[in-house]
């Protein structure tokens, strides 16, 4: 069987013993436990598309249906450069792995596994993608070190004459990519000269990254997965945002009657429209509308407070 997919980094989990049940034993308390605490790992590292560019998050697995075989991005670690493996190679090897499995097993094989359900095989299919709080960008960072120079990760970059390379342990503007998901769920990449990465063929009937693309075509479009608990974590921080826009109202008699020191403890509010202030609330800039409408009301009291005195 293909084992568990290790990162850099990754703690392995220690064996805690439990308390004994009822019947002294211990066993069907640990059971249950070990039982619900495997099925909730499988599906944190479930691999799933995203449905939005938010949700990118995390190790990603990109691959492209190309003709007559599928390919996927991956990293060489002794070379330190980005390879196209072929996933049908990777299929093959995994049934050879498979061979003592049981005979429905065997005779299913890798046959029934369709273009959208495969899954990396490999820790070098994997890249870790980050990204800075509020950008639409993101970095695409190997999931293996590599064997060559400092011996660290590196990030995948594209230069201005469209070379797509991994070489560098920084991320800079070269290094940021765009994802732009489409409807029918596939991926492109563009890159910060406005240039979509895409599968191109060189010499000798090979395959290379190109990001020279100035439209997205086929061979522009991807298919990316990620793990599901990255995926959940985009949409539960996507819902909390949701919430907090959401509590944020307008209550301008309560900010006036903290922040007045004036009006013998009533609250006075402006009479003009609060379309301005559903404006500046959409905007961002809510308080300081706020401040300026009890300001012309100061103003206001000002200019009252000393035409009572002249005509007193």
């Amino acid at each position: 069987m293909p084992t568990k997919l290790k990162f850099k980094g990754d703690k392995s989990k220690k064996k805690r013993k439990h308390a004994d049940d009822e019947d002294g034993s211990g066993e069907g308390s640990s059971r249950r436990r070990r039982k619900r605490d495997g099925s909730a790992d499988e599906d944190d590292e479930t691999w799933v598309r995203p449905d939005n560019p938010l949700e990118i998050r995390g190790p990603t697995f990109i691959f492209h249906p190309s003709d007559p075989s599928p390919v996927c991005v991956a990293f060489d670690a002794t070379r330190g450069r980005i390879v196209l493996t072929q996933l049908d190679k990777d299929k093959e090897k995994v049934k050879e792995e498979e061979e003592g499995a049981a005979a429905d097993e065997e005779e299913k094989g890798e046959a029934g596994v369709g273009l959208l359900d495969r899954t990396p095989t490999d820790v070098a299919q994997v890249w870790v993608v980050t990204r800075v709080a509020g950008s639409p960008t993101i970095n695409l960072r190997s999931g293996v070190a590599s064997a060559a120079g400092s011996g660290e990760s590196k990030f995948l970059s594209c230069d201005a004459h469209g070379l797509v390379s991994a070489f560098r342990e920084a991320r800079g503007p070269q290094e940021e990519w765009t994802p732009v998901i489409f409807p029918d769920g596939m991926v492109a990449f563009q890159n910060v000269y406005e240039k979509y990465m895409g599968v191109d063929e060189v010499a000798g009937g090979a395959l290379a990254l190109r990001g020279d693309a100035e439209e997205v075509g086929f061979n522009e479009r991807f298919y990316i997965k990620v793990q599901s608990k990255y995926k959940r974590e985009a949409g539960e921080e996507e819902r909390k945002k949701k919430e907090g826009e959401a509590k944020k109202k307008i209550d301008e008699a309560g900010t006036n009657h903290i922040y007045q020191a004036w009006g013998a403890g009533r609250s006075i509010t402006s009479n003009a429209d609060k379309v301005e202030l559903k404006k500046a609330r959409k905007e961002g800039h809510l308080s300081e509308a706020l401040l300026d409408r009890r300001a012309k009301l100061k103003r206001r009291a000002f200019l009252s407070a000393q035409c009572r005195a002249q005509r007193g």
